[in-house]
């Protein structure tokens, strides 16, 4: 072929833009790279080969990404959102956020995303929180979005210009928060339907005869699916309008200044009747969902504090200087996107306090561009001039919803966001290389760059991958390239202080402190870091600092509406340092309840605030707060959890089961209502919930083998069934894990002991005795081996007379010390130690002949004294030591 006929596509008589498989005859038989040559004839033959080009390729850039794990917001939209969890009710998705939040909740980001979600929730269903499973699907989902766009782009391109914009795309760094990042698959999956959509209203438009009413209803299904994964994807329908209006129809821009004499005075011919009713039909659809969208969010807009988006809070004309300026921002971030970040808030990027701040060239400059290019696409009757009508359609369309033009979003920059915009720039791209590519003397030069851009891009995509390994290395890259933002350094100690690492993290909140001394969750941060390690004062002097900073309420205005939810948390953490000091229980209800009044819905004050009112023996007013908290969330289990052990305290153990079985019904995995209820039913001694209570020790014990309760309470349920082997197994496998557990130590030694294994017992109760010589039962326990098993009645008078150290009235350990004395045949001792027993428990009638047996012993004594004859054998009796009447604790 040759190059004239080549050039012929771009200068000559331009193909119709309705002939989709339309395939450019540029010739790459110029081109200096044979990797590019010997693709050439295949390509032509069949156009699946650079689409699988273009998938491997994106495979190759995020493979790597494969191994990362859950970063930033996916902790809140993944890791801790319950709604993935199969007890959770599908129906929730329908009602609550992308973060598991109730839509009509004031907490809500608003962000209503459920077909993004039920990926996650399937995700969770095959492999729980394996991050990798999750990564591969974003991989796929963005291969998948570059094949759909190489389709969507030779609509208005040629074959090689389509494959080079996909190629740009698949591995353009600017992708990496969307596809690396688990949440951004909200972009990727609303980019997949949104592709769908207008390629579906594309097919309808190429209809001979009609409407195409099968197509035109699948864009509008399509275009709903992509709006349910994230809400810019109903900006579609504005890319399928211009696409009917101005390149279908062919309409200018003054036709639609003067509808009637372009419309009415052509007697709506056929073709402009059927794009009128697919564009009504579509406009119709809309409203519908955006009309329903506001209703799901309760027509709220979500609640973001100034530190989130500065400029939102900033007066006239900084706050609009600093809008404009932040789209010149992106636009060079698609430009150059080199120097990227996680986190845009706060102070990154100073706003433009005045007109002559010199950042406004750069604002001036990028508005120039875009009048340029909008003069370009509708000045120009070319296929060039509908492609970049096109491209600008992607590119400032999706961006709209976020661009703080129309309200503020919560958030400064979001790399996320130009996934789809980027669309339209990568096809501008590709026309410009094209277009200077026709001049011979820039051709080579020309590709050449192309190359190099494309392995320098990849080469970032695959090193930016590596930032989001985990929170620690994300954060770090972040300020690597940002030192003005706080929240990069609030977030970097979180990530030590998740590692145990607190002093480092201290550091760190500390320097979010210097960057932004306003920084209520900043101070907060460095109060709890104090708190935890050990000094209090510090702690305290921080959260007082961090409540200082809370805006004060104004007359008639809501106090909720002005304060952050998080930042409220500072009363919790003040009240929680300040209960440990039990003189201090009512300071710390009363910032409990302060907090409750400025967030009714404050679940987590209500339940924090019965926490101290049980400890103030207040449980009917604790059971009255849980109740409390119930009306604003009935599904929180820790509440039901709660509510049992108030009726645990109130002594009411059915009920205080029913209420954790309730939590269980919310939560199937909180532990702790997993352990109490196990617990109260191998107390309440129900047969037929045993088998519920093993099940629910045996869950617990595979999500955490190194908890020494689980094996002591599986011992203990043994223990009771007289399964005495493996009640031994589980008692030891506790010992082991903690060798100062008093009840395991104890309860093995009296299994043992009752095994008639004495001598096994023995190390046992001195390992018990070792970390709790306290411990009167294992004193009495071991003082009975040394009597009766090792004959050791030095070591066993030590037992019983450190038990009357501990106490004087221990009825049991004196009479055990009494038959000590009847051992050495001290009667004369024995029968004073028991006349003080019997004195101590005059009903005891194991005592009172033990007295009998120790006074006929010294009478027969006194007789043989006298007489010189010797005392029958039958007349003698023996005294056993009590230790044997005692029952199994279970503490």
């Amino acid at each position: 072929m040759s190059s004239a006929k080549a050039k012929s596509g771009w200068k000559g008589e331009e193909p119709r833009v309705e002939a989709a498989t339309a395939v450019s005859v540029v010739s790459f038989t110029s081109m200096p790279f044979a990797c590019l040559k010997s693709l050439r004839d295949r390509w032509r033959c069949s156009s699946s080969v650079p689409e699988a080009f273009v998938f491997v390729t994106c495979v190759l850039c995020y493979v790597n990404s494969l191994w990362c794990g859950f970063v930033f917001d996916d902790m809140s939209a993944v890791r801790d959102n319950k709604d993935l969890r199969p007890q959770t009710p599908l129906s929730h998705l329908i009602w609550n956020d992308f973060w598991g939040t109730p839509m009509h909740k004031e907490q809500s980001h608003k962000s209503y995303r459920p077909l993004c979600v039920l990926t996650f929730r399937l995700n969770y269903a095959l492999h729980q929180l394996e991050p990798m499973g999750y990564h591969l699907v974003n991989m796929v989902l963005h291969g998948v979005v570059c094949v759909l766009y190489q389709r969507f782009c030779k609509l208005f391109s040629s074959a090689n210009a389509s494959f080079v914009a996909a190629l740009l795309f698949a591995v353009h760094p600017i992708h990496t928060e969307a596809v690396t990042g688990v949440v951004g698959r909200a972009e990727t999956f609303c980019a997949t339907f949104f592709l769908i959509a207008f390629l579906s209203y594309f097919r309808c438009t190429k209809q001979k005869k009609g409407i195409g009413w099968k197509y035109l209803f699948g864009s509008g299904l399509s275009m709903t699916a992509a709006m349910l994964c994230k809400e810019q994807g109903v900006t579609v329908v504005t890319l399928c309008f211009v696409y009917e209006i101005f390149i279908v129809q062919k309409l200018k821009l003054t036709d639609l200044l003067h509808p009637y004499e372009s419309l009415v005075k052509n007697r709506l011919a056929p073709c402009l009747r059927d794009a009128f009713v697919r564009c009504l039909f579509l406009f119709v659809w809309t409203m519908c969902l955006l009309v329903a969208r506001v209703n799901i969010m309760g027509a709220q807009l979500p609640v973001f504090t100034r530190f989130d988006n500065p400029a939102s809070v900033a007066p006239t004309p900084t706050r609009q200087l600093t809008y404009n300026h932040l789209l010149a921002i992106n636009g060079w971030l698609l430009l150059f996107p080199f120097n990227l970040c996680c986190d845009w808030t706060m102070g990154t990027i100073p706003l433009v306090d005045g007109i002559w701040d010199s950042r406004n060239l750069a604002t001036v400059a990028f508005f120039l561009l875009m009048v340029l290019l909008a003069l370009v696409a509708f000045l120009s009757d070319t296929r060039r001039g509908r492609l970049v009508l096109v491209s600008l359609t992607l590119l400032v369309f999706p961006f709209l919803p976020a661009s703080n033009l129309f309200f503020p979003v919560g958030f400064v920059i979001a790399e996320r966001i130009l996934y789809i915009p980027s669309m339209g720039f990568c096809l501008l791209v590709s026309q410009g290389i094209f277009v200077l590519a026709q001049r011979k003397s820039l051709k080579k030069l020309i590709w050449a760059a192309f190359v190099v851009m494309i392995v320098v891009h990849a080469t970032k995509t695959v090193i930016r991958n590596r930032d989001w390994e985990s929170e620690y290395t994300i954060f770090m890259a972040g300020l690597r390239v940002n030192q003005r933002n706080a929240k990069l350094f609030n977030n970097v100690g979180h990530a030590l202080e998740s590692q145990g690492q607190f002093e480092d993290a201290l550091v760190y909140f500390r320097k979010a402190v210097s960057v932004q001394p306003d920084d209520i969750g900043a101070h907060i941060n460095v109060g709890r870091t104090f708190n935890n390690l050990k000094l209090y004062k510090q702690a305290e002097d921080a959260y007082v600092r961090a409540k200082s900073l809370l805006p004060r309420p104004r007359p008639g205005e809501p106090y909720q509406a002005r304060v952050a939810p998080n930042h409220l948390n500072v009363f919790l953490n003040l009240a929680n340092l300040v209960a440990r000091n039990e003189s201090r229980l009512a300071e710390a209800d009363a910032l409990y309840r302060q907090a409750i009044s400025m967030r009714s819905d404050y679940t987590q004050a209500y339940i924090n605030r019965g926490d101290v009112l049980i400890k103030m023996n207040r449980t009917k007013e604790a059971q009255e707060v849980y109740e409390k908290a119930l009306q604003y969330d009935s599904s929180n289990p820790d509440i039901y959890y709660n509510l049992g052990v108030v009726f645990l305290e109130q002594g009411k153990s059915s009920q205080a089961l029913a209420y954790l079985n309730k939590a269980l019904e919310y939560d199937p995995d909180h532990q702790q209502a997993l352990m109490n209820s196990a617990i109260l039913i191998q107390e309440s001694g129900n047969v037929d919930l045993r088998k519920t209570a093993y099940d629910r020790l045996l869950k617990l014990m595979q999500r955490d083998r190194l908890n020494e309760r689980i094996y002591f309470n599986l011992g203990m349920l043994a223990m009771d069934d007289g399964d005495l082997e493996n009640a031994e197994e589980w008692f030891k496998n506790a010992v082991q894990l903690k060798k100062d557990f008093r009840s395991a130590l104890f309860n093995l030694a009296l299994l043992l002991s009752d095994a008639r294994r004495p001598l096994e017992a023995a190390p046992f109760l001195t390992q018990l005795l070792k970390h709790h010589p306290d411990h009167v039962k294992g004193l009495i326990l071991l003082g009975d081996i040394y009597i009766n098993h090792i004959k050791d009645l030095d070591s066993a008078q030590k037992c019983y007379e450190k038990i009357l150290e501990l106490d004087s009235q221990n009825v049991q350990g004196l009479h055990n010390l009494c038959v000590v004395f009847v051992e050495r045949s001290d009667l004369v001792a024995a029968e004073q130690c028991l006349v003080k027993a019997h004195h101590l428990a005059p009903d005891e009638e194991y005592i009172q002949r033990h007295l009998k047996i120790v006074r006929a012993r010294l009478h027969r004594q006194r007789l043989h004294s006298e007489t010189g004859k010797p005392v029958s054998r039958a007349a003698a009796a023996t005294l056993t030591t009590s230790a044997g009447q005692q029952q199994k604790p279970l503490s």
